[in-house]
């Protein structure tokens, strides 16, 4: 099969490329467009390592072709990050909460927790662990990602407390 050309936004950019049709979104945006932060892990859609958002919705990247996201737009984690380089307030949360250990499945727990804020600034426990459930990870226990999403959730919403002086309640 010869190459196909696409148009893919990918966080706000435009980018023309020549494709082999059998090649997934997660290869292109790892080996074509240099953005490594999307992780491959299981390339059967159940790990969650390549969660990406596609037009404003949560995807695995591994069961979609490049060709597939012609038109369309994604957002990797690398598009997360404020506009001076700065971590996300959901970023931050994560590391101040120790919500990574080994950090492979982080920026899939980003992607998927960045959608559900962006669709429920104030979510309940249970929205989280659903929103996460389809994300594995190997080292964390969960528990630090649930309080990281709170604790981003409550400074977006605006309280914005002090750094280290957050109670997160059930």
């Amino acid at each position: 099969m010869k190459p196909r050309e696409i148009s893919v936004t990918v966080n706000a950019k435009r980018y023309r490329s020549e494709v082999p049709p059998r090649l997934t979104l997660v290869d292109y945006l790892r080996e074509v467009l240099g953005l490594i932060g999307t992780h491959t892990g299981c390339e059967h859609g159940v790990c969650g390592a390549c969660s990406v958002i596609f037009d404003g919705q949560p995807i695995r990247s591994c069961l979609m072709f490049a060709i597939q996201a012609d038109g369309h737009e994604v957002e990797t984690v690398e598009g997360l990050a404020e506009a001076d380089g700065g971590l996300s307030p959901l970023q931050d949360a994560f590391w101040e909460t120790h919500a990574l250990q080994c950090g492979y499945c982080t920026p899939g727990m980003l992607m998927a927790t960045h959608a559900l804020l962006r669709s429920n600034p104030d979510p309940t426990v249970d929205e989280i662990k659903e929103a996460i459930g389809g994300n594995l990870c190997r080292c964390t226990g969960y528990q630090q990602i649930v309080e990281a999403v709170r604790l981003a959730a409550k400074r977006m919403r605006g309280a914005h407390p002090e750094a280290g002086k957050d109670t997160i309640d059930e």
